[in-house]
């Protein structure tokens, strides 16, 4: 398996990445067998080269430091976000929760704190893939388009529409809109949730969950109608029954 990474991460080093690639082992329990990533990796620990590099090398995924000299972290998730759906995990000694929040609502999909262990770089990569990249539907089953009132969501395309114009999501957001879509009306716990979107190991995550519900609320709901996602008091989420 072969996956381009940008990695921005300031001490690239210690998770395992040279200039030359990253190449580790790890189990996928998806596939009940061991794998090995080798990873073509294009470090620069310069905001605005960083930036340049997105748009010439198109990524899959983006491994960013908040701690990177003369930038600021979150500036620069937020400006990738603005400019690119890809992946992005920080990656950063900083381990409060306001720093996670506040670099999840800048765009970021996953939020790592050193020290941790080449493996779960690896499984937080594998799934942040996963989840940003969906496998392609067959032709057999087709997925549906599902309409909420002016909402408007093609499964099939990944694509949104709101009062016929387009919304941007990225694919986190999408991939949990998708997940509330496809059991609308069903309440669906905090775990399911989490599980489903970022994967297993994620279940106890709930700020992940807050925090991309607020965004998908401020792109699909308007201030005058009916809310969109529901909200279950210490339970979960659902999407407006028909």
């Amino acid at each position: 398996m072969r996956i381009p990474i940008c990695g921005l991460e300031e001490e690239y080093k210690d998770c395992g990445a040279t200039e030359n690639g990253m190449e580790c082992e790890a189990f996928d329990e998806s596939v009940d067998q061991e794998i090995v990533l080798t990873a073509d990796t294009i470090v620069s620990v310069d905001g605005m080269r960083a930036l340049q590099l997105l748009e010439t090398e198109d990524p899959d995924i983006v491994l960013l430091d908040l701690m990177l000299p003369e930038a600021d972290g979150f500036e620069l998730c937020r400006q990738i976000r603005e400019r690119s759906p890809v992946a992005i995990i920080v990656v950063s000694a900083r381990g409060g929760e306001r720093d996670k929040v506040t670099a999840l609502h800048m765009g970021a999909d996953d939020y790592m704190t050193k020290p941790f262990s080449i493996e779960e770089l690896l499984a937080r990569i594998t799934a942040t893939l996963r989840r940003t990249r969906p496998a392609a539907p067959t032709e057999q089953q087709a997925p549906p388009v599902i309409v909420v009132g002016d909402i408007v969501i093609d499964l099939a395309l990944q694509q949104v529409r709101r009062n016929g114009q387009p919304v941007h999501l990225t694919p986190t957001e999408f991939a949990l809109l998708r997940e509330l879509a496809v059991n609308r009306g069903k309440l669906l716990t905090h775990a399911h949730l989490l599980r489903r979107v970022w994967g297993h190991g994620y279940e106890t995550e709930t700020e992940y969950l807050r925090v991309y519900v607020r965004r998908l609320r401020a792109k699909l709901e308007a201030d005058d109608s009916a809310p969109l996602i529901l909200t279950q008091p210490r339970a979960g989420y659902r999407l407006a029954p028909e």
